[in-house]
């Protein structure tokens, strides 16, 4: 429901947000826009805004754009670094406003048929559950066409118009770079400086799998054994494609899917510290205990049908990404692929399911821009990974800056890993335009302890699931997905 005001309305109050435990002072209200901007006579949604206010305001507000899609941009605490700065979070719609997208229908689907997610039969089941659901929506009042990265952009402008600033500066992670990016293209006089961190370029909303070895390769090498480290990559990755070919189905009485395991290896690879343990896992397979793999399968079901706002996942994606003369399930599971492109594979390889609201064709590439513009990644993203920002969008910023932190992962890792640096790094790039290089390898880890496997040979019955969850809410922090 909306509040009844008309378009364009936005007032603001004094209230408190939690954020990891800690409350903020800050100014809350609520945006009205039309729910689909091309639709004539469209319904008006409501959309949540929240403005933080600098301690010592002195420079221009930053606009700050957090990951997905299917996640809220509600949740941040601004670093000591920007504290003379207003920070804006604008709610995405699909996920934070009065009309959110859930499909219980995907999340039901994601169990799985035949016990292997990413058979070709799970495959068409998770379209088909995708079809349903979206036609459950669009039965209920909702117009799908509205629910793209183009019209958030508008409602971001929406945004800084009502609040009367003339400018702004963006602060972007994974997902939230790609309407960072559009944002700059549409309304380039409207950003002050652009900061992006692990950079999602148009097209990547969809993982090469032959690129998503390269990563783990690297991470494999950082992150081993010592023992396993003296191998050559091409053994490591032989290793782990000979460990998925030769799965058992069941462990201890627990079935063992493998396009779970799969599936959340690659997710769990998004941070360095879950990345060891995923590793660690494999190694200890290759030896003969599966114990990691199964827990890997088990928390899979506990994890992957809560991690996004799956209606709005969908709808981002296709709309943004989808080509439907591509062969998806061949492109993403190819011959001679280690991990393949699993969550790709998974959304994409069971045809066109989702309603395919296509964005412009222009907002489907990168525009040249003269803007300030700070694209930061970690040498070990497998999610985002640096090479491809490089390639794929430096090109286009005439006053462009690329900044890769080594021995880091994705956007997660960079504030856990490189928070000193990296705030240095935002707050004079902010305030000065100064590009300041300052982050350093982190130390190498010890071996790990207790891993994945120590923790499946200790569980039993309902503490099994227990632990297995707490298992799954590291996977949970790893959901910048884009």
């Amino acid at each position: 429901m909306t509040t009844g005001e008309p378009g364009g309305t936005l007032k603001l109050k004094a209230a408190a947000l939690r954020v990891g435990g800690r409350r903020l002072r800050v100014e809350r209200g609520t945006l009205v826009v039309p729910e689909r901007r091309s639709g004539g006579d469209a319904r008006l949604i409501d959309l949540p805004v929240v403005r933080i206010p600098g301690e010592r305001p002195g420079g221009e507000p930053i606009l700050r754009l957090g990951g997905g899609p299917g996640m809220t941009n509600l949740r941040f605490r601004p670093p000591a670094a920007l504290a003379h700065h207003d920070v804006l979070l604008i709610g995405y719609r699909g996920v934070d406003g009065s009309r959110v997208l859930r499909c219980p229908e995907v999340a039901r689907a994601l169990h799985g048929v035949g016990r292997n997610l990413l058979s070709p039969a799970s495959r068409v089941n998770l379209a088909r559950a995708a079809a349903a659901g979206a036609q459950r929506l669009e039965q209920g009042g909702f117009d799908l066409a509205g629910y793209t990265i183009s019209e958030m952009v508008a409602d971001l402008e929406d945004a800084r118009a009502a609040l009367g600033y003339e400018r702004i500066s963006m602060l972007s992670e994974s997902y939230g770079t790609r309407v960072a990016l559009l944002y700059t293209q549409h309304h380039p006089e409207r950003v002050h400086r652009s900061a992006m961190l692990g950079v999602n370029p148009p097209g990547h909303f969809v993982w090469d799998p032959f690129t998503v070895d390269q990563q783990l390769a690297d991470f494999m090498e950082l992150t081993q054994s010592s023992r396993a480290r003296r191998a050559g990559r091409g053994e490591l990755l032989e290793a782990i494609a000979d460990v998925l070919a030769t799965l058992p189905r069941r462990w201890r009485g627990i079935w063992v899917d493998p396009g779970k395991v799969k599936v959340l290896t690659f997710v769990l690879l998004f941070q360095r510290r879950t990345a060891r343990l995923v590793i660690d896992a494999y190694e200890r397979a290759r030896a003969g205990d599966l114990a990691g793999l199964a827990l890997l399968s088990l928390t899979c079901d506990l994890v992957l049908p809560r991690l996004f706002v799956w209606g709005d996942f969908m709808a981002k994606a296709v709309s943004a990404d989808f080509q439907p003369r591509r062969d998806y399930a061949a492109e993403l599971d190819p011959p001679g692929a280690t991990l393949g492109s699993p969550l790709s594979l998974l959304f994409f390889g069971g045809g066109a399911s989702w309603p395919v609201h296509r964005i412009p064709d222009e907002d489907r590439r990168v525009a040249p821009s003269a803007v300030e513009t700070l694209l930061v990644g970690g040498a070990l993203d497998v999610s985002t990974p640096a090479e491809v920002a490089a390639r794929d969008v430096l090109p286009h910023l005439a006053n462009g800056r690329q900044v890769v932190a080594p021995g880091t992962g994705h956007v997660d890792d960079l504030w856990r890993l490189q928070r000193r640096a990296l705030e240095r790094m935002l707050r004079r790039f902010f305030d000065q335009g100064i590009v300041d290089v300052a982050f350093d390898a982190p130390p190498t880890e010890s071996e790990v302890r207790i891993g994945l496997a120590e923790i499946a040979h200790g569980l039993e019955g309902l503490t099994a699931i227990a632990l297995a969850a707490s298992i799954g809410a590291a996977a949970k922090a790893s959901r910048h997905c884009r």
